[in-house]
């Protein structure tokens, strides 16, 4: 009798911890977790929509006869096109690619396509990863990511090394969506690591623009990078955001209520600092830029807004509850939102754009201040960045800093900013510490006897 009594109020306790998990999911829609991030500038935004389209171009068979190019076309030349590969020369190994000049851009890109739906070589890559299973550079990453990655840089570093000494002054520029976002962003990483592999570029000149990207770095590499690789999520998009692995992910698509469940009983009963202090958990990688154009809830259409930060836990954490968690993932909307040509006058680039530029018409902001603005604002970024690492250094990993076939944190060559970066705001010796010096440097006795932190650590 007992037992039948105590089922209701284990249904209703079940019911109330459902109902507060959703509602909380329904106040990140329309850009919750951004809102005290920082403005992006126009002139730092701007490559993104080319980016897109670009990307687009990999999905073509001809690029001489596209069959699904946007008004006004990709926007490539395709005699600049170096070499283009499907899915038969990849041998499975990873997403088609292509390796493009732009030389209106002064850029050398390196595109990869999205997950493929029909393919099940992209589902393996995905799929192929464990919680902990690869580090590097200090760090963990995304097992089937990195091996994508390294098949790319080693059939490919010869191709890059000869287009980056034939042009001098022109940027390395590497892209992504989805699955392919995951695989540049390691490229990236492994080509910082191993500049002389191509011909000794200077880090400055390496970009990284991953669109929709996987959560496929640990957060104190995702920050460390943050020079370098820029990420960009369109308001609800569900794959930044989706930290329950994705092999079990894809094991319950069969079953959505299953994996709702699960996932709302594990995030109800979970306190999140505990899930953040783990330093094998996968994050976006690098500077995020987080697009908004709805209302909460989707009910209409606001002024685009564009939102960029470093922030070293909690980022993008929360899976919404929107009917936009998928359509916000589509290379190709993303393509019509951020830059669908410049006769769009409600386009997102146009209004950054032109909002920017009212601004400054409106203050009269004179040539020689507007530059000094536009220094104060790399200023922040660099100290937002300097701020972040020394945030993030508790999760680096001392064990995972053994040397490997493609360079490490502490063996790369000269030259590298972020490197001298973390030594100024770290110390020399720190990245040897032990995690019981750690709780040394971080925590004192106080009067009482109690462990409290430290007010000055840094």
């Amino acid at each position: 009798m007992s037992v039948l009594c105590c089922c209701p109020i284990l249904e209703c306790v079940y019911c109330l911890g459902c109902a507060r998990w959703a509602w909380k999911k329904c106040l990140y829609t329309a850009g919750r977790e951004s809102e005290n991030w920082g403005h992006a500038t126009a002139s730092e935004f701007e490559p993104v929509p080319r980016i897109c389209r670009y990307i687009l171009a990999v999905y073509e068979y001809d690029i001489r006869n596209p069959l699904w190019a946007p008004p006004g076309g990709y926007g490539i030349d395709p005699d600049q096109v170096v070499l283009k590969k499907d899915y038969d020369e990849n041998q499975g190994k990873v997403s088609p690619y292509m390796i493009y000049i732009d030389k209106d851009n002064r850029e050398i890109l390196l595109l990869i396509s999205g997950l493929n739906l029909a393919k099940e070589s992209d589902y393996l890559l995905l799929l192929d990863d464990k919680l902990g299973q690869t580090k590097f550079d200090g760090g963990y990453v995304h097992n089937g990511l990195l091996k994508a990655a390294q098949w790319v840089f080693d059939n490919e570093c010869e191709v890059l090394k000869e287009l980056v000494e034939k042009y001098e002054d022109y940027t390395l520029t590497f892209a992504g969506h989805s699955l392919g976002a995951g695989v540049v962003t390691l490229l990236t990483m492994l080509v910082v690591k191993n500049r002389d592999r191509i011909g000794n570029i200077d880090r400055k000149r390496i970009k990284c623009f991953s669109i929709a990207p996987a959560r496929c770095v640990s957060l104190n590499l995702a920050v460390r990078y943050a020079d370098v690789i820029n990420s960009v999520v369109l308001q609800d998009d569900f794959m930044p955001r989706t930290s329950v692995a994705l092999e079990v992910l894809f094991k319950y698509l069969c079953c959505f209520p299953c994996i709702l469940c699960g996932t709302c009983i594990m995030e109800t009963f979970t306190l999140q600092q505990q899930m953040l202090q783990d330093p094998r958990r996968l994050y976006a990688p690098g500077r995020l830029y987080h697009v908004i154009v709805r209302k909460p809830f989707g009910v209409g259409r606001i002024s685009p807004v564009v939102k960029t930060a470093v922030p070293v836990d909690g980022r993008f954490e929360h899976m919404v509850i929107s009917c936009h968690v998928l359509t916000d993932h589509s290379i190709a909307l993303m393509e019509r939102e951020f830059s669908n040509a410049l006769d769009e006058p409600k386009s997102v680039i146009l209004v950054i754009v032109q909002t920017l530029k009212e601004k400054d018409r409106v203050l009269d902001i004179p040539p020689q201040q507007r530059m000094e603005r536009s220094s104060s604002i790399a200023i922040e970024h660099t100290e937002e960045h300097r701020a972040a690492l020394a945030r993030a250094v508790a999760l680096d990993v001392p064990e995972s800093y053994s040397p490997s076939e493609y360079g490490t944190f502490r063996n790369a060559q000269g030259g590298d900013d972020t490197d001298k970066l973390l030594t100024e705001t770290l110390g020399s010796s720190r990245s040897q510490e032990s995690w019981d010096e750690l709780a040394v440097r971080l925590f004192e006795t106080d009067e009482s006897g109690q462990m409290v932190l430290k007010t000055n650590v840094y």
